[in-house]
């Protein structure tokens, strides 16, 4: 059942008024022709021109016949499942739990021959074993690299070359690599939301903990300069990731050393953020390419656990050190005590490092404060529309992209900054995942950008991403909305000093428009919709400061969690609306918001998110896409708060319990398994998984998982909640 306080829709009780028969069955003769007739007509017209009747359905737009047919057939296979459940709590509950996810390295199996326990991919196909066949023989890993091959004749003609880059400033330890292995799990199930294929992930391979983590410390001791952790789960052949490298020792690593000298040995491949000095370096030679940031929110008195360290070494090695220096790793350090002097006396900011963040990462923070944004944002930002949080203007729960903007301004070599959360894990390399997604966002059309993005894709249901698209553009035509292109006009809008020119020209007055904007980097890539907040029942939709109250509520854009990458221009945007204008939104509005008013490229990039039960596609649709005009946004909004229960069996939303507890299964943990009376929930149920569990040679061993995000990952040894 839910925990108490959770609420959910309301069911009616009210009485439907009855049917009079004798309306219709009067005594006069006519009466009854005339009314009969009418009755006739209706019918035949509602039988005629109802699309719901006459053609397939919305959400299967131009699917091939034999796959509608199969959705219907297993939408009613999948309910029989439901039939004398407990009716009691949302609907999800009475759906049956996915095993597939915990079968582990001896179910591996070629991608080929793969089939997902969920969802049924073909009727006439066998259908997975209920129990996989257990192999006696471990696979081994290989070297998984997603960067581009630096060394080929063909990147080194076109680009300028890369040098290597190493861990030590004796140059003696080179960046490792990860290791995967070729294969899933038989059985395991796939993503009910978004795609690898259309983001252009590799799903035919996937990674254990020790190939993952294994170079950065995890599975040896301390003493040898790595974590400890792992020490007590399951290890079999885990060996093979240190084979070439042997342990590495991290004691004493420096990373914004490592970092910088990385950077300044592949100078030369880079832009620089001086628009007349690029504009040079554009016309000469070899191509150059852009720097990005990645900047993680961290805060004075965040838990600096053994697995923090894995993970953000992680991305330091594999984002930085592995690109030749195409990525910066940074820590925004939020310190709480607004007495501090942080941007006056050195010794405070370094009393500060020592106290809350081990010695390996000081140098890649910057330290910020509340107290220095009302500094940086002075003035009266006036009145607020809503704010239920009762939080402070400069708060960083109401305008954590403050700090962002601010780091933005002092940062102008980076030509897009990823915003991230420290409790967000990626169990692929962070290169694929970072480099991908831009690289879909570019590709990405102007021309019905906004009405994609805020819609869900369910590979399962939509078909492919040429057939979403289709889809999306029917929807559009009958909501008989106008579609969005470039800036939007509404009342008291006031324009920026420089004008608003940012339609590129592909976009220009007889182009065709489907490749407006095709080929341009996107200026704002999210993790979720950017749906519509207008009446979405979303707890933080009018929070909406500095706009003149005499007119309605601005239009507003909305992506949940603030994981995003924004590029400079939008930043800048945001900046001066914050500085000048005095404009503010909730910290997960104002980005998308000023995207939306100002005619940026903004895309969603449906990432694969995985559901712990067996959910019709159908329910998706309507639980995830249920708000006005079959998207995300407005009334019956997922993101509605009677409705976010919905994301509790995803992997990736703020208040998902699925997401840790597949973690730290994956990591070699035991957990309770969430089963149980009334559907379950977690913490409840049967432990399971383990060290125990893995070694026994009657189970699968220990998990091996597809690149997924995960979050929020609050905490990951159990020793860690004794």
């Amino acid at each position: 059942m839910a925990p108490r306080g959770e609420s959910y829709l309301p069911i009616s009780t009210k009485p439907q008024a009855k049917f009079r028969v004798k309306a219709l069955l009067g005594h006069c003769l006519y009466r009854r022709v005339v009314i009969w007739t009418v009755v006739i007509i209706v019918l035949l017209s509602i039988t005629l021109f109802n699309p719901r009747l006459t053609t397939r359905p919305r959400d299967v737009f131009d699917l091939p016949e034999e796959e509608v047919k199969e959705q219907e057939e297993d939408k009613e296979e999948e309910f029989e499942e439901l039939k004398g459940e407990d009716a009691d709590g949302p609907h999800w509950l009475r759906y049956k739990h996915l095993d597939g996810y915990y079968n582990g390295l001896r179910a591996l199996v070629p991608f080929s021959q793969y089939k997902p326990e969920y969802p049924r991919t073909s009727r006439t196909g066998s259908s997975p074993e209920a129990s996989p066949e257990v192999h006696s023989k471990l696979p081994r890993p290989s070297v998984y690299r997603p960067h581009p091959d630096y060394d080929s004749d063909e990147y080194q003609k076109t680009y300028v070359p890369v040098k290597r880059c190493y861990i030590d400033e004796d140059n003696t330890v080179p960046a490792p690599d990860l290791y995967a292995y070729n294969g899933v799990p038989q059985g395991q199930p796939k993503a009910a939301l978004g795609s690898y294929e259309a983001l252009g992930l590799r799903e035919d391979v996937c990674f254990d903990r020790f190939g993952r983590y294994g170079p950065y410390g995890l599975g040896y001791e301390l003493e040898l300069g790595g974590t400890g952790e792992a020490l007590d789960t399951e290890n079999e052949g885990s060996e093979v990731v240190w084979e070439k490298t042997g342990k590495i020792d991290y004691e004493g690593v420096d990373w914004a050393a490592a970092q910088e000298r990385c950077y300044k040995a592949n100078e030369g491949r880079f832009f620089t953020g001086n628009e007349t000095r690029d504009f040079e370096l554009s016309q000469a030679g070899r191509k150059r390419i852009d720097r990005i940031a990645i900047v993680i929110r961290i805060y004075v008195g965040f838990q600096w656990t053994s697995h923090a360290l894995l993970n953000f070494r992680a991305m330091i090695n594999e984002l930085s050190l592995r690109s030749g220096g195409e990525y910066d790793v940074h820590f925004l350090l939020h310190v709480r005590d607004n007495n501090a002097p942080i941007w006056a006396d050195p010794a405070t900011v370094q009393n500060i490092l020592d106290a809350n963040v081990p010695p390996e990462f000081h140098g890649l923070c910057t330290l910020w404060s509340e107290a220095q944004m009302k500094l940086y944002y002075p003035g009266n930002f006036g009145e607020t529309f809503e704010n239920p949080s009762n939080g402070d203007i400069h708060g960083v729960y109401r305008s954590a992209h403050m700090p962002l903007q601010h780091f933005a301004m002092m940062h102008p070599e980076y030509a897009h900054f990823w915003n991230w959360e420290m409790d967000m894990r990626w169990t692929g390399s962070y290169y694929e995942l970072f480099d991908r997604l831009g690289k879909w966002g570019a590709k990405q059309s102007r021309q019905g950008m906004w009405e994609r993005s805020s819609k869900y894709y369910i590979p399962g249901l939509h078909g492919s991403w040429e057939n979403f698209t289709e889809l999306v553009e029917h929807e559009t035509q009958e909501s008989g909305r106008r579609p969005i292109l470039g800036p939007v006009v509404f009342p008291g809008k006031v324009g920026l000093e420089e004008g608003e020119v940012f339609l590129p020209a592909s976009c220009a007055s007889g182009s065709d428009m489907t490749q407006c904007g095709v080929g341009e980097d996107a200026d704002l890539i999210t993790l979720n919709p950017l749906f519509d907040a207008d009446e979405s029942g979303w707890v933080f939709a009018g929070d909406v400061t500095g706009y003149d109250k005499q007119y309605e509520k601005p239009p507003r854009r909305c992506a949940i969690v603030t994981a995003s990458r924004l590029s400079r221009r939008l930043l800048r945007v945001m900046h001066e609306e914050t500085w000048r204008l005095h404009h503010s939104m909730f910290s997960e509005m104002f980005p998308p918001s000023m995207a939306f008013h100002h005619g940026l490229k903004a895309v969603y990039a449906p990432h694969p998110v995985y559901l712990d039960r067996n959910w019709p596609q159908q329910e998706i649709e309507k639980a995830f896409n249920g708000g006005r005009d079959h998207t995300s946004g407005g009334h019956g909004s997922p993101f509605d708060l009677t409705n976010e229960h919905n994301h509790k069996g995803t992997s990736w939303y703020y208040n998902s319990e699925f997401a840790g507890l597949l973690w730290r299964r994956w990591l070699g943990y035991s957990q309770m398994d969430g089963r149980g009376k009334n559907g379950g929930r977690a913490g409840e149920g049967t432990k399971r998984g383990g060290k125990k569990e893995e070694e026994d040679p009657r189970n699968t061993g220990r998990l091996c998982l597809r690149s997924m995000l995960v979050h929020p990952i609050k905490w990951e040894n159990p020793a860690e909640q004794e």
